[in-house]
């Protein structure tokens, strides 16, 4: 491994893979003899499929975006999902980063469309990590059960290809990556709420769906 990677197994506020709650999850899905590959591909699709894609609970607590938190819960959104696949990645020795973007989703999104008054997603989340010389992006925000409801493949993982947005599915455009803000050591809070604000602050989002979870 190269020293240049070791920051992206440091753990962090938002990446806590010291926890309990986070050791005992990886120890739950991956085994000791799983190469670096099989266990990346393990974790995504554990969190691909054990918590449900669900955008309408968003807290904007920093504490609420702790892989340690976020364990504890059904379901969550692709920037909690894709936090915590960065964590359990860590975890499991894997230098893990965080990447966003915006993009566009067009199919399915009518009730999310009118709390975001656009079909535009900002700052939605995936992961990186480092398996066998390079960096793959890893996208568990969908659950297999809710692909199945929206008629679409669910995004798969071998741990050797990126695994990003379906673009087309069906002969109709699907996802579409718009703005790349980059990737990160660990979660940019800041950057994503003001962010938000720029583009929803006047939106149902921050009426709708933003709670304040205890």
């Amino acid at each position: 491994m190269q020293a240049e990677h070791l920051s992206y197994l440091t753990p962090t506020f938002y990446l806590d893979y010291k926890n309990t709650v986070v050791e005992n999850y990886v120890a739950k899905h991956i085994s000791i003899d799983d190469t670096p590959k099989e266990k990346a591909v393990k974790l995504y699709y554990a969190i691909r499929d054990d918590f449900k894609y669900n955008p309408y609970d968003i807290s904007l607590k920093p504490e609420h975006f702790k892989a340690s938190y976020l364990l504890q819960r059904t379901d969550g959104y692709c920037t909690e999902k894709a936090l915590t696949l960065a964590a359990c990645a860590r975890a499991a020795g894997i230098p893990s980063r965080l990447g966003f973007s915006n993009v566009t989703n067009h199919i399915g999104t009518s009730k999310l469309e009118e709390m975001l008054g656009t079909n535009v997603l900002v700052f939605h989340g995936y992961t990186e990590m480092w398996i066998e010389g390079k960096w793959l992006k890893a996208t568990p925000a969908f659950n297999a059960q809710l692909c199945q409801k929206l008629g679409v493949a669910p995004l798969e993982f071998d741990g050797e290809q990126d695994s990003v947005f379906q673009a087309y599915n069906n002969g109709g455009k699907f996802m579409e990556y718009l703005h790349e803000y980059g990737t990160f050591e660990d979660m940019p809070y800041q950057l994503m709420v003001s962010e938000w604000k720029k583009h929803y602050e006047h939106t149902n989002f921050f009426k709708v769906g933003i709670k304040e979870r205890q």
